[in-house]
């Protein structure tokens, strides 16, 4: 039988607890609601609803901070980083699960559409701590 921390560690992995928590702390941080309490209630419903109708859950990156962080890799412009800046800055906004095998990989040049679209999908599974 699981000891009664195993049974709470597997409890808070089944019910995505603790990136619930992540996800929620974000949000306080980046926007300082005045009334926290009241603004956590409102992101909880957001998320129930998101779960509901299977609509996209709150977020906290959009395309303008993606191109913020690709102006930082690719100052040149070139269009393109490296796999090895792709896998760090996907893993620097939090995405766990890298999709290892990117168009252009193969050639070492990540697109900057392809780390966009990466970066969505992977902050939207990331966002998406309501799913059960």
């Amino acid at each position: 039988m699981a000891t009664r921390e195993q049974g709470a560690a597997d409890y808070l992995k089944k019910h995505k607890i603790m990136e619930l928590m992540e996800n929620l702390t974000s949000m306080l941080f980046y926007y300082r609601p005045e009334n926290p309490r009241e603004f956590l209630i409102e992101m909880l419903k957001v998320l129930k609803i998101s779960q509901q109708s299977g609509v996209k859950g709150p977020n906290l990156f959009d395309d303008s901070n993606l191109n913020a962080v690709l102006g930082i890799l690719d100052p040149a412009n070139q269009k393109y980083i490296t796999f090895a800046q792709y896998k760090q800055a996907l893993t620097i906004l939090g995405i766990k699960d890298i999709n290892e095998c990117p168009e252009g990989v193969n050639e070492d040049r990540i697109s900057h559409e392809t780390f966009k679209m990466e970066a969505k999908q992977g902050l939207q599974r990331y966002s998406a701590t309501y799913a059960q």
